[in-house]
């Protein structure tokens, strides 16, 4: 059996960064508060935990007083700031730069076009949502689906941007739709702010779904982007497997197959890849 682990899946640039800060912190102080799930990979939040990385909600952080807490990749509105001023906590901000640079567009178009209504393609209620949302105190448009452009008011000015790990394709269709529903067309405005190191992924994924007889997506159960990447995986290959763990491996899953790919979301680590790979070895030596 052929065995290839996929060289483009793992980590994006934005959480390693993330987890190396987090990495640099523990090895200078005992524990490190973070704000969230620093990866959406519970493997690799229990690996960091184990160094002294310690998870804590938003509900949380309001009690905390003169600790460091690491904001995560995914970015924070605001208020986040605003509270850990007033509470005296230290901020590691591990915010991704892709990111950061969108919350900054937001925040620009807010201030100095009141008129305008700045929508938001992405998924309700994640946590890059949530800081992009925060940019505009809360009052943009969050639309996840095409069915819900009616709260869009077509008549105004629009600054339509995208969560960073959207689909491509989708944003083009939802940049249409919108644009057929204008009062004037010319009134709206669309900031292509998908990050290409994820979007780049898409046709790489199907490509190297296509080649092997059985494709093993590695993710963590709550990766937005893991579910995405899976489904491309699965419309190219029907016998994609979903797994999140080693153990989670069965021999039927690649019976018969002469290939197998190993392939992962940007929240999964090379390492988590790589250890399925050594018990698909260790079942195939048993056979």
């Amino acid at each position: 059996m052929k065995i290839e682990v996929d060289k483009e899946s793992g980590f994006c640039p934005g959480v390693v960064s993330a987890i190396r800060k987090a990495e640099g912190e523990l090895q200078v102080r005992p524990s490190l508060y973070c704000l969230g799930d620093i990866v959406h990979n519970s493997q690799e939040v229990k690996r960091l935990e184990e160094q002294g990385l310690v998870t804590i909600s938003r509900e949380e952080l309001q009690s905390l007083h003169d600790v460091t807490v690491l904001l995560r990749a995914h970015g924070e509105p605001p208020s986040t700031y605003e509270l850990a001023e007033r509470q005296g906590i230290e901020i590691v901000d591990a915010t991704c730069p892709v990111v950061l640079q969108l919350q900054r567009k937001i925040r620009r178009i807010y201030e100095n076009e009141p008129s305008a209504q700045i929508v938001i393609f992405g998924k309700h209620g994640h946590a890059e949502v949530v800081g992009l949302v925060g940019q505009t105190e809360n009052s943009a448009i969050v639309v996840e689906h095409d069915d819900e452009l009616s709260k869009i008011d077509f008549a105004r000015p629009v600054r339509l941007f995208s969560q960073t790990t959207m689909s491509v394709d989708e944003f083009r269709d939802l940049s249409a739709a919108i644009g057929r529903k204008m009062k004037n067309p010319d009134e709206l405005q669309t900031f292509d702010t998908i990050c290409r190191q994820v979007a780049n992924r898409i046709p790489h994924m199907r490509e190297f779904a296509s080649r092997h007889d059985v494709i093993l997506f590695v993710s963590g159960k709550k990766s937005s982007n893991g579910k995405a990447l899976f489904e491309v995986c699965r419309a190219a290959n029907a016998r994609s497997y979903f797994i999140s763990q080693p153990e989670d491996l069965g021999v039927e899953m690649t019976a018969d197959a002469t290939s197998v790919g190993i392939c992962g979301a940007t929240s999964t680590p090379r390492w988590q890849m790589e250890q399925v790979a050594e018990r698909l070895k260790a079942l195939a030596n048993k056979k």
